[in-house]
């Protein structure tokens, strides 16, 4: 019997988890356009660091968004409509627009550091660096109405919200995101107005910032969102920068190997969703009182985690094979040869993932923090860095073994 409902428990799983991971098959499309863009990122030192940074900050602010709504919505705290919600519903939306402010201003300085001391940039580059990184998360909270409405619809139709509205958003994300940083970057470089449009486009943002902040310092619990994620944004803004400067080490690899730069933001996709995925279920859990916040309780965890591991697996073949399709370079070869690599890129970085996401779900909860702040947040920053990481061990061991 119990074996049977296991059996239940686990297709069930399995299945929403892969009809959530189906969507980061759209990843292989933000991947396409930083493939198709090179000769952009080939411009300038900063711009290929630069982008995994911002995939990743945008990633962890929607996440942060998705995790919150995931478990707001199952408490009651937040109804699935627009329209005569809650405040905390609205201040979690202009809480949003500070978080993204702040994220950027914080990353640009960690991205200064890091490109001084290891991307060959001079401090000259700076200002550059801020009005691009500041225009393309300003133009990345469009997202967010996005992110909103799948978190309603999957929330209505009786389906898991925790287990579908950051995969599905962080594909979407990716997308949208690598489009605007492509757009901001031959703005900024091709165009004689570029420049002042994204100044002008960082000024709307900022008097933005302003009239939310004006009319919200005296709500608790917009100020409790805000303390918590800025600390934890700051734990991002130096993550995600080391994820930048291992890509920057990647792609100096790889050269012109356009299905790796394809598959790449597919795999941080998917990474991040298994965290975020283990995170979001646990907290939600331990909101409930389903979940005990020990390590020992792993193992009641274990159906859903095992679920999403083997369809990362299976999702991670596939992504072998349609970035070698989509660039007309497939042959079995080459796609064994780059199979093995993001297989091994996977066994390393899931193992690590799962276990940092567990152990940052019980330690929030046990301090009387709010989860759905940090968990989200830093796992989804820290798998895209353990990604990239284990995708430059794979790819190294590759090249000494061929």
């Amino acid at each position: 019997m119990t074996t049977a409902l296991n059996l239940d428990t686990f297709s069930k799983s399995l299945k929403e988890t892969m009809i959530a991971f189906s969507f980061n098959i759209g990843g292989l499309l933000a991947g396409f356009i930083i493939a198709s863009q090179l000769g952009v990122f080939s411009l300038s030192p900063w711009t290929i660091a630069l982008y995994p940074a911002i995939v990743s900050a945008k990633g962890v602010i929607g996440g942060l968004l998705s995790g919150r709504l995931s478990t707001a919505l199952h408490i009651g705290t937040i109804h699935p409509r627009f329209a005569k919600n809650t405040s905390s519903f609205y201040q979690l939306c202009e809480a949003i627009v500070v978080v993204t402010f702040a994220t950027s201003v914080v990353m640009s300085l960690f991205s200064m550091v890091f490109g001084l001391l290891f991307w060959g940039i001079f401090l000259v580059d700076f200002p550059s660096i801020l009005v691009v990184i500041m225009s393309t998360m300003t133009l990345g909270l469009s997202i967010t109405m996005i992110n909103i409405s799948v978190a309603f619809t999957t929330f209505k139709k009786g389906l898991d919200p925790d287990v579908i509205v950051y995969p599905i958003m962080s594909s979407v994300a990716d997308i949208i995101i690598t489009f605007y940083y492509a757009l901001v970057l031959n703005l900024f470089f091709f165009f004689n107005f570029g420049v002042h449009t994204l100044v002008a486009i960082c000024l709307i943002h900022i008097f933005l910032l302003i009239h939310i902040v004006t009319h919200n310092t005296h709500e608790k619990e917009f100020v409790k969102t805000i303390r918590e994620s800025i600390l934890t944004m700051f734990f991002v803004a130096f993550v995600v920068n080391i994820t930048g400067t291992v890509m920057k080490r990647i792609s100096l690899l790889i050269e012109e190997r356009r299905e790796i730069y394809t598959v790449y933001p597919a795999l941080i996709d998917m990474m991040g969703d298994v965290g975020s995925i283990v995170g979001s279920t646990t907290t939600t859990k331990l909101a409930l009182g389903l979940l005990k916040p020990t390590f020992s309780s792993l193992w009641n965890h274990s159906i859903q985690i095992f679920s999403v591991w083997f369809a990362s697996i299976i999702y991670f073949v596939l992504f072998g094979f349609l970035s070698l399709f989509i660039n007309g370079i497939f042959s079995p070869f080459k796609f064994l040869s780059l199979v093995s690599v993001l297989l091994m890129a996977n066994i390393i970085a899931l193992t690590v993932i799962i276990l940092i996401s567990y152990g940052i779900s019980i330690q929030t909860f046990k301090r009387g923090l709010d989860p759905d702040n940090f968990v989200i947040p830093i796992i989804s920053s820290f798998a895209d860095s353990m990604t990239t990481i284990a995708l430059f061990v794979a790819l190294t061991l590759a090249g000494l073994l061929a």
